[in-house]
């Protein structure tokens, strides 16, 4: 299918939140995109970029509705649908790419059965049809074992491949708009070129429309022929990308870019280290069957070693499968090493949670990738921070009220959200609630499994500078997950290179990434986007692409 001409008019969508009166999200916005154009949607967290890419699909939120304007696909106009019309219409003519694959889907499928359901649903092709072009769609996304991954549940693959695998489901019936919500939030680097240069390849042979939403404007350089830029669910600014680049002409745009580019480094070394707080002597974890020698059937990480120093801060970066998470959860308790040892606070460290005590919990804390996943939907914001301090602390309500609202103040977000339910925030506000939780316990150590991933550019930067103030004013200390080099460089002291579940490479911050001696580690730098056009046609293919 090819794509169609996108004329929005006068879009306008109204939000109810619990117990209070109707208000305007997005106020009268209007675009046009020829077939086979991009426009990006760019702003902060809660800015109404999600809610209008979902207007697309003639679809709003629970608690939203959509109060006026038009939505022209070709001849069609979306917002005139009947519910059966509109059913034909998703995921056939207008597909839509989530920004956490994790929650898009059923663990008990197999990606297979997933990816091939719309097109059967749809009855565009044959089963055996839908696994060929399934097949074909792995091999363009540069996912490993393409012939055999389909035959695996979304729990057995990494994020980044599974938010690629999302990818494959929106593609597969050649639909003649594509939603891509933050696609690539959950990529590392590397991984992203290959994703980026994939989407534009697929985009650009079928002559597809799309709708980029992003915080990420290196990618948007990259991706959109146009930008509209929101705040507070109204228009700022819209442009052809490069003139927006170049000569913004409104402040705020000024102010996305401003925090677009390479953060200044906000925890400087101390100098001497302090005294230790984690240690990891020869860690290896793994899945599966145990051979004869105790060796797991399938190995994530081995021979990991590291030390950090209480007050400072280490980051992991690697693509995605490298076992950065894993090392995470093996350090919280979350899976059992196979081997190897962990210590805490000069004090070896159960490697499993019934074996710690709540002392420990509390002193360990971590902050996942995905909100969405680690948030109770049926819970409030207010319960899932007084949670932990029920917990911890012998605290009355009264005195956990004030500490909640003071949590809430910390990690910038408006105290009105408190009654509100995971759902009913954006991607970047339910991260926040996920970094404001782990703060409630008061931790020494804190793992932080890209925690700023799915945040714009500005509240991004805002939880950076937030972070690095914990770090200054209570010792907290940090193993920092990313794939992000930009942030690792600002935060971190020390940074340790993973590459399919082995240390590369290690060292001081300014000194590995500044100067890197490995291959692997001078590839990462090298596929940081930059904030400029054509940058990502001016790279070479990946071996994953001239292979594929």
């Amino acid at each position: 299918m090819l794509g169609e001409s996108l004329t929005v008019r006068d879009l306008t969508i109204c939000a109810t939140p619990p117990g209070g009166e109707e208000r305007t999200i997005v106020d009268s916005i209007d675009f046009s995109l020829t077939p086979g154009e991009v426009l990006a949607l760019i702003g902060e967290s809660g800015s109404g970029k999600t809610t209008i890419a979902l207007a697309m699909l003639g679809y709003a939120r629970s608690g939203c509705r959509i109060a006026g304007g038009s939505v022209q696909l070709g001849e069609t106009d979306i917002l005139s649908l009947n519910a059966t019309q509109t059913r034909a219409l998703r995921g056939h003519r207008v597909a839509y790419i989530a920004q956490s694959a994790a929650a898009a889907f059923n663990p008990s499928r197999t990606l297979m059965e997933q990816v091939t359901e719309g097109a059967l649903i749809h009855g565009v092709m044959s089963r055996q049809a839908a696994r060929e072009k399934a097949v074909s769609l792995f091999h363009d996304l540069a996912l490993p074992e393409p012939d055999r991954i389909g035959d695996r549940y979304p729990h057995q693959v990494s994020g980044g491949q599974l938010q690629r695998v999302m990818a494959a489901m929106a593609l597969i019936t050649d639909p003649a708009l594509v939603i891509l919500d933050e696609p690539t939030t959950a990529l590392d680097v590397t991984t992203q070129i290959d994703v980026l240069r994939a989407f534009k390849q697929v985009m650009r042979e079928r002559g597809t429309t799309a709708i980029y939403v992003s915080h990420d404007l290196a990618v948007v350089a990259q991706m959109a022929d146009q930008v509209l830029v929101l705040q507070n669910g109204e228009t700022q600014e819209q442009n052809a990308t490069a003139r927006i680049l170049e000569q913004p002409s409104h402040d705020y745009t000024r102010s996305l870019l401003a925090a677009a580019r390479p953060h200044a480094q906000l925890s400087p070394s101390a100098g001497e280290r302090g005294e230790e707080l984690l240690r990891i002597d020869d860690l290896q974890v793994g899945y599966g069957s145990r051979h004869r020698d105790g060796r797991p059937e399938n190995v994530v990480l081995e021979h990991i070693n590291l030390q950090l120093a209480k007050g400072q801060a280490m980051g992991i970066i690697g693509e995605s499968g490298s076992g950065k998470s894993t090392l995470a959860r093996a350090v919280a308790g979350l899976v059992a090493p196979s081997q190897g040892a962990i210590q805490f606070d000069r004090r070896e460290l159960s490697t499993t949670l019934r074996g710690r005590t709540r002392e420990q919990f509390r002193r360990v804390q971590m902050v996942f990738q995905s909100a969405d996943n680690a948030l109770n939907p049926a819970h409030t914001v207010r319960r899932l921070l007084d949670r932990p301090l029920q917990t911890y602390f012998d605290l009355d309500r009264s005195a956990r009220k004030a500490r909640v609202e003071e949590l809430m103040d910390r990690v910038r977000l408006p105290r009105t959200l408190l009654d509100r339910k995971p759902g009913e925030l954006s991607g970047g506000q339910k991260q926040r609630v996920n970094l404001a939780r782990a703060l409630a316990a008061e931790p020494d150590l804190i793992l932080c499994d890209e925690v700023t991933s799915a945040l714009d550019t500005v509240v991004g930067a805002a939880i950076l500078e937030l972070l690095a103030e914990l770090r200054r004013e209570l010792g907290v200390t940090y193993l920092f997950i990313s794939h992000d080099i930009s942030t690792v460089r600002a935060l971190c002291d020390d940074v340790m290179v993973l590459y399919h579940g082995e240390c590369v490479e290690a060292g001081r911050c300014d000194a590995v990434l500044t100067a890197p001696k490995h291959d692997y580690t001078r590839k990462l730098i090298g596929s940081v986007p930059e904030l400029r056009q054509g940058w990502l046609e001016s790279r070479p293919l990946s071996r994953a692409e001239a292979t594929a």
